[in-house]
Order: structure tokens, then C-alpha cells, then sequence
């Protein structure tokens, strides 16, 4: 594989500086129509051998564009606080908006190549290392993301006589580490790893380019040139999209609206249910506690959550609780009911609605990755990354092809919260449509919560039916055995409170094993 990145490639350093010239010029031009697009984010990743030039390439590419618009990154072992939450954290956070570049070193193919070079991992642990990151590269460009990815490679004794020549020069010296003479010494074990790596995730919109690095002049150009043609490539494309999207809508427009079905052509009506079955319809909404029920067994369960939360919080286990629910459902109730038993410094609840602008310039999980807590902590979701198959699908705020593929990417999501060793439940708090007016028209008439109920609640209730269609979609498709959807029958609210109680303890208890409380 790597053999023809061993051929010995040059360009004198008069070439080069004839070509750097143009090229400076065509980068600053193409990352500042990447900016006036504003479509999409640039994602280039630099890996490969020691001593191959990845640092010096980063350098020199925030030297030939504005470095104003570069979002650069490197990492080493994670710190405490990027330990505390999944390994993928620290990646989301850092990820480049619509119209940014970003330059990645070391980064989350590092540690999974180090490990199998080091035997720490099988190679069936390291191909699923692999298909966890094809799976992010891979909800990144289905999202728009152009991701670019080097390889600087060197042979053998190339790698050996570049860590010489920067140990003879006194201002370069403090470059080469032991640790990179133990990584030369592992040359064999590390090219069989970077093969399995590039070979299992050069796929689809995120291929690999091995680039030779043994002179600094043609890596230099390679890699510029490639950024350069790729970004001007997909700006090009997102032209004749966009182009084609406004002559489709134009003719669409002027062939006027599709006519209504004739049903009496047909002799019927498509045949259809008035009432489709969906997991919520089967709900039993008759559940209740008495005012004396609910009052008992509040107190109970506060104090058992006070008490586990408090061991979770000493063995650094997260909760992450997600409520959704039609509007007027009891989520804020419930999640009232939830906190009164926890210390305030150690939760948070987050309320989500519409994006903001930055959100909108990132992946649509960007926003809940980066208000992952600390080991310890509850986190409390009111609304969350479920929107993405509700309320923008429904809306029609995304595309089909975005709100299916969504599915996928929640499952994976989730699964990397559960494998770090997360506490994850879900709420849907289900009412019927007819407790929802009930609820809706005691708003209007209470003064501190009018404030609640808005010209959007009465639009969503139009679409009650395509919303409990939504549901059990969602239910069925990111209900897993791991990270199940708790249903809450809601009509009555003591009831519902309880329910979401309960099921925080019980989970709380099998995650703290032995520690259980009666």
C-alpha cells in the first residue's frame, strides 16, 4: 500500500517557490468563498509516521490562509476532565462550523493505530474502534462535512535518517522523543496497523491520501493543491445543487398545484384506519394515584434518589435524563420532582428549542455533545436530539434522507454514553388530545402560567396525528435493550411523577450494583 509513497519524490526548492506563490493565493481565495458559502465545514485530518511532516504542514497551512478562519487542533492524553465523558467529546467540541476549516492532528485515529501497535487491543477490537470512527466521519459528511484525510508516510530508513538530522540541529532537537525511537523500532508492527486503518476507513466521502513525506517541498504542495481542488470542487457542486433545487421549485411552481384525488373514480377512499394503532394509542391513560398515594410515595422516593444520587456522585457516574412529550404533557412537573431531591450544584437542566446560528453551523448532535457533564453529574434534557425525528421531521425542517439516517446516528450516539458507563433514560410522557385542550385552556386562564402556551402549541395540535406517527417511529426504531424509551401515561400528573421516579431509581440501582437502597 504505502509503496508508492517510497519513490523518492522532489521538487527544488526554485519550483516550489514559483508554485507556492499561485498557490497561496488560490488557498486564501478558496477559503474565503468557503466562508461567503457558509454551507458547509472543512475537516482535514493529518496522521501517519513520525517525523513525516504532519506538524510542519499544519504550520505552514496557517501561514499560506488566514488563520482567523482555522480551527486547529492537536491532542495528547485526554485530560481529566475529557475522561470524565465519552472519548468522542473532545472531538465534537472542537468540530469547525459551516465555512470554517479544520486542521486535526492526533486525533481519534491516534490512539486506536497506538493500541493495536502495541498489542493493547485485538484486531477485532480494533476494527471496531475503526467502524466507531467511520460511523462519526460518516454522520459528518452525510451532514455536508468535506472530511480530507493524509497519510504523510516515510519508509523505514527515511524515518531513521529524518529523527537523525533533527537530532544534529540544535533548534530542532527537542522534536525527537524516546518514544518516537520506540515507534521507529515498532516500524513493521506500525505500517500493518496503518493498513488495516486506512483499508477499513478510507470509504465513501472520507478516502485517505498517502501522501510522501520525505521532502518538505512536494508534501507541501501535494496536500495544499489537494485542499485547494477539493474545496473549490464542492463549492462548485453546491452551485449546480442549488441551481438545480431553484429551477426544480420554479417549474414545480408554474405547473401549479398536483390536483386533489378524485375518491369517486376510484369508488372509495384509500383504505386507511380513521384512528391508526401507534405504541402511545395502546397506553393505558386511566392510571391514577390518590392525592394521599402520591404524597407518600413522593417522599419516599425523594429521599431513596437524594441517597443514590449521592453514591453515583462518589463513584463518578453520570445520568443523563431525556424528557420529551406532547406540549403540556408535565415534563417541567416531573422534572421539578426530580431535582427537589438533588443538591443543585450537581445537576443541570438544559431546555432546548430552535437552533441558534452557531448551532445551525454544526451537525444537529453537536449541541447536546458539548453539554455532556462531568463524572458525578446529572444532566437533564427538556427536549433534546430527539427532535431530529419529530418535531424536524413532522415540520419538515429536515429531509427525509436526514430524519431516517438520524436513527443510526441516535443509536450510536447513545451507545457511546452507555459504554462509558452512563446512566441513560429516556421519557416520552404521553397525554391524550383531550387532556391537552384541558390543559391548554386552564393555562389561558392562570396568569403565572399563561406565558406557557403559544400560537405554536395550538399549530402543533393540527399535526397531533403526525406527531404520534413520529413516536412510533422513534419508539421503534431507538428503543433499544440497552437505552429503552420509558412510556409515562400522563393524564394524570401524581401518576406520571411517580412513574419517572421510580424508573430513575431502579436504573440508579442497577448501576450502582451492590450499592442498592430498600
Amino acid at each position: 500500500m504505502f509503496r508508492t509513497a517510497e519513490l523518492g519524490r522532489k521538487i527544488s526548492k526554485a519550483e516550489f517557490k514559483k508554485r507556492e506563490i499561485l498557490l497561496r493565493q488560490e488557498l486564501l481565495q478558496a477559503q474565503q468563498a468557503l466562508r461567503q458559502d457558509g454551507g458547509f465545514p472543512v475537516i482535514i485530518v493529518f496522521a501517519g509516521v513520525d517525523g513525516a511532516g504532519k506538524g510542519a504542514t499544519v504550520n505552514l497551512l496557517n501561514e499560506w490562509m488566514d488563520p482567523r478562519w482555522l480551527v486547529t487542533r492537536a491532542y495528547g492524553e485526554p485530560s481529566q476532565e475529557e475522561r470524565e465523558r465519552p472519548e468522542f467529546w473532545r472531538y465534537w467540541r472542537d468540530l469547525p462550523p459551516n465555512g470554517r476549516i479544520g486542521l486535526f492532528l492526533s486525533c481519534w485515529y491516534s490512539k486506536p493505530v497506538l493500541d493495536r501497535v502495541y498489542g493493547n487491543i485485538s484486531e477485532a477490537e480494533f476494527d471496531e474502534r475503526l467502524d466507531r470512527i467511520a460511523a462519526f466521519e460518516k454522520a459528518l459528511t452525510d451532514d455536508g462535512a468535506l472530511i480530507l484525510k493524509f497519510w504523510m508516510h516515510l519508509s523505514r530508513e527515511a524515518q531513521k535518517r529524518r529523527l537523525k538530522a533533527l537530532e544534529k540541529d540544535p533548534l530542532l532537537q527537542w522534536q525527537v522523543t524516546e518514544k518516537d525511537w520506540d515507534h521507529w523500532h515498532l516500524y513493521d508492527q506500525f505500517m500493518q496497523a496503518a493498513e488495516r486503518n486506512i483499508m477499513r476507513t478510507s470509504v465513501g466521502r472520507a478516502p485517505w491520501s498517502i501522501v510522501e513525506g520525505a521532502d518538505a517541498n512536494y508534501r507541501s504542495l501535494t496536500v495544499g493543491c489537494a485542499i485547494r481542488d477539493a474545496i473549490l470542487k464542492r463549492l462548485e457542486e453546491r452551485r449546480l445543487e442549488i441551481k438545480l433545487k431553484a429551477e426544480l421549485k420554479s417549474q414545480a411552481g408554474a405547473a401549479g398545484a398536483p390536483p386533489e384525488p378524485d375518491e369517486d373514480a376510484a369508488g372509495a377512499e384509500p383504505c386507511r384506519d380513521d384512528a391508526p394503532l401507534t405504541i402511545v394509542s395502546t397506553l393505558d391513560m386511566s392510571q391514577r394515584l390518590t392525592r394521599a398515594e402520591y404524597k407518600v410515595q413522593l417522599k419516599q422516593l425523594q429521599g431513596k434518589l437524594n441517597l443514590l444520587h449521592r453514591k453515583a456522585l462518589a463513584k463518578g457516574i453520570s445520568t443523563l435524563l431525556v424528557f420529551e412529550g406532547p406540549d403540556a404533557a408535565g415534563k417541567g412537573g416531573a422534572i421539578r420532582r426530580l431535582t427537589a431531591a438533588m443538591e443543585a450544584r450537581n445537576y443541570q437542566v438544559l431546555p432546548f428549542s430552535a437552533p441558534t446560528d452557531e448551532e445551525r453551523a454544526h451537525h444537529y448532535l453537536w449541541r447536546f455533545w458539548r453539554q455532556l457533564s462531568r463524572a458525578g453529574r446529572v444532566t437533564i434534557f427538556d427536549r433534546s436530539w430527539y427532535g431530529r425525528v419529530l418535531v424536524e421531521r413532522v415540520e419538515g425542517f429536515a429531509t427525509e434522507d436526514e430524519w431516517m439516517r438520524a436513527y443510526a446516528e441516535i443509536n450510536d450516539f447513545e451507545s457511546q454514553l452507555i459504554e462509558h458507563g452512563m446512566v441513560l433514560l429516556k421519557f416520552w410522557i404521553h397525554i391524550t388530545k383531550e387532556e391537552q385542550l384541558a390543559r391548554f385552556k386552564a393555562r389561558e386562564e392562570i396568569p403565572h402560567k399563561r406565558w406557557k402556551l403559544t400560537d405554536e402549541d395550538w399549530r402543533n395540535r393540527e399535526k397531533w396525528d403526525d406527531y404520534e406517527q413520529a413516536v412510533n417511529d422513534m419508539v421503534e426504531r431507538t428503543s433499544t435493550s440497552r437505552t429503552p424509551w420509558v412510556l409515562v401515561e400522563g393524564n394524570d400528573k401524581p401518576f406520571a411523577r411517580i412513574k419517572v421516579l421510580k424508573a430513575v431509581c431502579d436504573r440508579l440501582e442497577e448501576a450502582l450494583g451492590g450499592d442498592r437502597e430498600g
